[in-house]
């Protein structure tokens, strides 16, 4: 299984950026899709879910209005729509998939390995 994120960078402050994560090697449509955020010594954050049915939810109330998470199945992919970005969103971003099981035990989740997106001026 893999994960690959793409789109992340430099950019000013009330900028836009769109982050990208393809996935491969699994049955795409069966996962809740996430990204999370991690500043440098912060906790990580739960920025944004799409559920497998297509519902969105937003975790971060610091991003709510700006952000926008969206899937396209078809692809196999999931983008994070970033804007009117201000340097508190300055992160390294990672996309995760989970698919829930029966139980947890069966639960399967999956990480990429993060872009990284810095606004500042």
């Amino acid at each position: 299984v893999q994960l690959v994120e793409s789109g992340g960078g430099l950019v000013q402050p009330g900028g836009s950026l769109r982050l990208s994560c393809a996935a491969s090697g699994l049955t795409f449509s069966d996962y809740d899709m996430s990204w999370y955020r991690q500043a440098p010594g912060k906790e990580r954050e739960l920025v944004a879910t799409v559920t497998k049915l297509g519902y969105t939810i937003d975790y971060a109330y610091s991003v709510k209005g700006r952000f926008t998470i969206s899937r396209d199945n078809t692809k196999l992919t999931v983008y994070l729509q970033m804007n009117s970005l201000k340097p508190e969103d300055t992160a390294v971003y990672r996309c995760h998939a989970k698919r829930y099981g029966l139980s947890s035990k069966y639960d399967r989740e999956f990480w990429g390995q993060g872009t990284q997106v810095t606004v500042s001026s």
